[in-house]
Parts: structure tokens; C-alpha cells; sequence
């Protein structure tokens, strides 16, 4: 799968494959479980490639709306069932919302690994 990249007015989300990390960054606020579609299906795309682990560089992601994190969340128990594939989640610590609503993300797949940079 190659370098693929999907835009809005307020966000990019860039997978890198030679390192299999997908990006997102700006101000992630769509519609709904649609208009997060394209999103969802990038991630779904690169975990039915089995590598040996995917990172979610989330770092530079100021803002995530509840359909965002529900997207997010639904991808990451879906990776409970693919044990083995490691589930790397980068976040930032200077970012409110993701000190509060990452670590969430532990309980719904125990052996993701969550580090807040």
C-alpha cells in the first residue's frame, strides 16, 4: 500500500508506509460515522495488510469530536481480534482532551500500547 493521504479544510490524516504510521493532525470535527468513512476504511485497509505493528501518531491532533473518538475507538477493538499486530498509539500530554480521553482507549484493547509524549 502506498504513501495515501486524506484532506479537509482543518486536518490531514497521512499513512507512511515504510513505517506503517498513519498521522492525523489539525481539528478532526466531521459530520458523523460517513463522513468518517474514508478514514475508517484507511485503517481497516492497513490491518488487512497484518503487519507486525501500526502506529496512530495522534500528536499533532488538537481536536477530535465524539464521532472521531467513536470511530477511533471502534478501530482499536477491532485490532483485539488481530493479535498479531501490535497497536501503537502516540498522543500528546500538552493536549487536553487526549490526556483525558486516550487512556480509554487501554480498556477497550489492554495490550495497545499508549504513549503520551
Amino acid at each position: 500500500m502506498n504513501f495515501q493521504e486524506i484532506k479537509g479544510e482543518d486536518y490531514s490524516v497521512q499513512y507512511i508506509p515504510e513505517s506503517v504510521t498513519v498521522k492525523i493532525q489539525g481539528e478532526l470535527s466531521l459530520t458523523g460515522s460517513a463522513d468518517y468513512a474514508p478514514i475508517a476504511q484507511l485503517l481497516n485497509d492497513i490491518a488487512e495488510l497484518n503487519p507486525p505493528t501500526i502506529t496512530l501518531d495522534l500528536t499533532k491532533l488538537e481536536f477530535l469530536n465524539s464521532s472521531g473518538i467513536s470511530m477511533l475507538s471502534k478501530f482499536v477493538i477491532s485490532m483485539r481480534k488481530k493479535t498479531q499486530i501490535k497497536l501503537a498509539v502516540v498522543g500528546s500530554d500538552e493536549i487536553a482532551w487526549q490526556r483525558k480521553s486516550l487512556q480509554n482507549l487501554l480498556k477497550l484493547c489492554p495490550n495497545l500500547q499508549l504513549t503520551l509524549e
